[in-house]
């Protein structure tokens, strides 16, 4: 299995990494070969043997073009983890500076907001161009991606805070009850 994509040519040093070791390690992990072209961006990920793992490779390459840490983008080859890109274009409307205002608010002072929201939900939050992304876990990932839509919608953050504490508590509680029913 094949897969292609094509990232902003300024995180193309994120993917590579110091000598090569970022791109080896995707590799090794994707059991895949990757091919980059610095000059457009554009990624070839070309499957050596499991096209879930072809597919999992590309996720991780998706999320580091859309700015996260080479490391964060390696959780995504830990089972039942996802990755979610949330375009902020959907909310605004065209020409308004509301994007920018949507950014600010998602990130937050000294990106307080974005911190709070990673930990409420167990997930990994990144702004980063027109676009808001989430790596986590299913049903952690899916509160997230509200308690953003809430925020970019105007919601106050307290609401959105405590909208997520509530939703913590609940994922806590149902992990308990299957620890105590023998399920992992």
């Amino acid at each position: 299995m094949n897969e292609e994509i094509r990232i902003p040519r300024e995180r193309i040093p994120v993917l590579i990494g110091k000598n090569g070791e970022a791109k080896k390690r995707l590799e090794e992990l994707g059991k895949s070969r990757i091919t980059v072209n610095s000059v457009t961006g554009d990624v070839y990920i070309q499957g050596m043997e499991d096209a879930i793992l072809t597919r999992t490779t590309f996720e991780a390459v998706k999320a580091i073009g859309r700015g996260f840490s080479f490391e964060k983008s390696l959780d995504l080859f830990t089972p039942g983890m996802q990755l979610a890109v949330i375009s902020l274009r959907e909310f605004a409307k065209p020409k308004s500076h509301r994007l920018h205002e949507m950014k600010a608010r998602l990130i937050g002072k000294n990106g307080r907001t974005r911190e709070i929201m990673e930990e409420l939900t167990e997930t990994h939050i990144c702004v980063y161009g027109d676009t808001v992304s989430v790596i986590g876990d299913l049903v952690p990932i899916q509160y997230a991606i509200h308690g953003i839509e809430m925020i970019v919608n105007g919601k106050k953050h307290r609401t959105v805070y405590q909208f997520l504490e509530k939703s913590t508590r609940e994922i806590k509680t149902k992990r308990l009850e299957q620890s105590f029913d023998g399920v992992p």
